[in-house]
């Protein structure tokens, strides 16, 4: 199933390949999440970035060794965080059509998520060390 992302002023547009009908959405609880997104980042892990529609308006930050983020650099909206490694792409859900249906299955590095925030649903959760421990064992 394909949908499209687009920024907040629509100079980007991103065509996302959904592996399912029903995505699941993970919350990721880390600081640069955080800084970046103004809170935790709440991403589809099961989109195949297909192509990108001006692309000279996405600025990507490297944010670390292993992954960039990129934004709109006319409106600076968030447009997906990029695992180096697995060259895999991970999307704010925000960016999506509103008519599809996500299922919220897991939160990351909850050891960093600050008490003052809780959700309800029931979720897998894995710590900072877990994600590195997990993404270790794939390479």
């Amino acid at each position: 199933m394909k949908t499209i992302g687009k920024c907040l002023c629509g100079a980007v547009e991103l065509e996302i390949e959904l592996a399912n009908a029903i995505s699941e959405i993970a919350a990721c609880h880390c600081s640069m999440c955080r800084n970046w997104l103004g809170g935790p980042m709440l991403a589809i892990d099961s989109g195949v970035l297909k192509s990108i529609k001006n692309e000279s308006s996405i600025t990507r930050y490297q944010s670390s060794e292993w992954a960039e983020r990129g934004f709109c650099n006319k409106c600076g909206t968030s447009l997906f965080y990029y695992l180096k490694p697995a060259d895999q792409y991970h999307f704010p859900v925000g960016l999506l059509d509103n008519e599809l249906q996500f299922k919220f299955s897991h939160q990351i590095f909850i050891d960093e998520k600050p008490e003052y925030y809780s959700f309800s649903n029931e979720t897998e959760n894995m710590t900072g060390s877990e994600v590195f421990a997990h993404f270790e064992s794939q390479q």
